[in-house]
């Protein structure tokens, strides 16, 4: 033979490269669905922030008005809907969602909602939202109407 012959080829043909990369699309295509999508540090502190000010943008609108706004919290449906606008926030399933809302305010019963009035004050309540790694309140003052968003540990009660 011919050293020409003897040479061994280097690299890997075209058919060779689309069957790799075919493989790593399937492989990929069945393991990304089932890999967990937890809601991060960051996502959920925009969730505490846009909740705070949808809650802000309601007394406002109380205050404004001269009369009641109240914001709807649905825990069971994982919701925060705006009375003024109608805007809703949806809290993703792996966020732990707790709501802590008077019973009464003014005498009358209060069912699921943070009321605001007229004169800035509000019922109060707050709102908990808890990620894998990081906690925040969205509370409300009952005397003053200011909402506020607060960093919890892990730890602290």
């Amino acid at each position: 033979m011919r050293p020409e012959a003897r040479r061994a080829e280097h690299g890997f043909t075209l058919l060779e490269v689309v069957c790799v990369i075919a493989l790593v699309a399937m492989l990929a295509a069945v393991a990304l669905p089932l890999l967990p999508r937890n809601t991060s540090r960051a996502r959920l502190h925009a969730y505490a922030l846009e909740a705070a000010s949808l809650l802000k943008a309601d007394r406002n609108a109380a205050i404004r008005g001269g009369g009641e706004m109240s914001t709807l919290v649905d825990a069971p449906s994982r919701a925060i809907r705006s009375g003024a606008t109608g805007q809703a926030i949806r809290i993703p399933s792996d966020v732990r969602f707790d709501a802590l809302l008077p019973q009464t305010c003014r005498r009358r019963a209060v069912l699921s909602t943070i009321s605001f009035f007229a004169d800035g004050t509000s019922c109060g309540g707050a709102v908990a939202l808890t990620g894998l790694d990081s906690s925040y309140e969205i509370r409300v003052n009952w005397l003053t109407g200011r909402v506020e968003v607060v960093s919890r540990s892990q730890g602290a009660s």
